[in-house]
């Protein structure tokens, strides 16, 4: 990928976080990276092209949040992986979140195979330790996840991490 692919792929997706999508047009993009509108389309074809190279390398960014799963077999050590990552997000990564949490609402795009697959990682683990129903403890999982990783990326500096990640390890019997 050339310097200018990068910097107009950074530029959109700085203001489609900000913005949204639908409200963003590819010549505030094409400004904001300072090249040619042009260019944008040579490289991207259009402005749904652009975000579906962004949300190629967030499938990519994802997957590295993800792939320790794959070898965990120990339900507690599952579970308590997949409720530590919204607290592991880094600070550099919070506007591609935000613009996935943003497309979630604005064109329902939200499910991915990496997410599908830590879902199914933690049925499992519930059905290992018995829970009576795996599949509710599942959607009541995915609310809490979904509510922390909200509240990380819009209200980051108003609680704390460590406290919040303890208690929701706690209601687990994680700790």
């Amino acid at each position: 990928m050339t310097e200018k692919q990068i910097k107009i792929l950074g530029s959109a997706l700085e203001l489609f976080a900000e913005e949204g999508f639908h409200g963003t047009s590819t010549n505030k993009i094409a400004k904001a990276a300072g090249v040619s509108e042009g260019l944008i389309f040579r490289h991207f074809k259009n402005k749904e092209g652009l975000l579906n190279a962004i949300m190629a390398q967030g499938q990519s960014l994802a997957t590295t949040y993800f792939s320790p799963l794959m070898e965990m077999t120990d339900p507690k050590e599952v579970l308590s992986a997949i409720i530590s990552m919204p607290f592991q997000i880094d600070e550099s990564e919070h506007k591609f979140w935000r613009l996935l949490y943003a497309l979630k609402w604005q064109q329902q795009k939200y499910n991915s195979i990496s997410f599908d697959f830590m879902l199914e990682k933690a049925q499992q683990a519930f059905k290992d330790l018995e829970y009576s129903d795996p599949k509710a403890e599942v959607i009541i999982l995915e609310m809490l996840l979904d509510g922390a990783a909200t509240v990380i990326l819009l209200k980051d500096e108003q609680f704390s991490k460590v406290k919040t990640l303890k208690a929701l390890k706690a209601k687990y019997n994680l700790d």
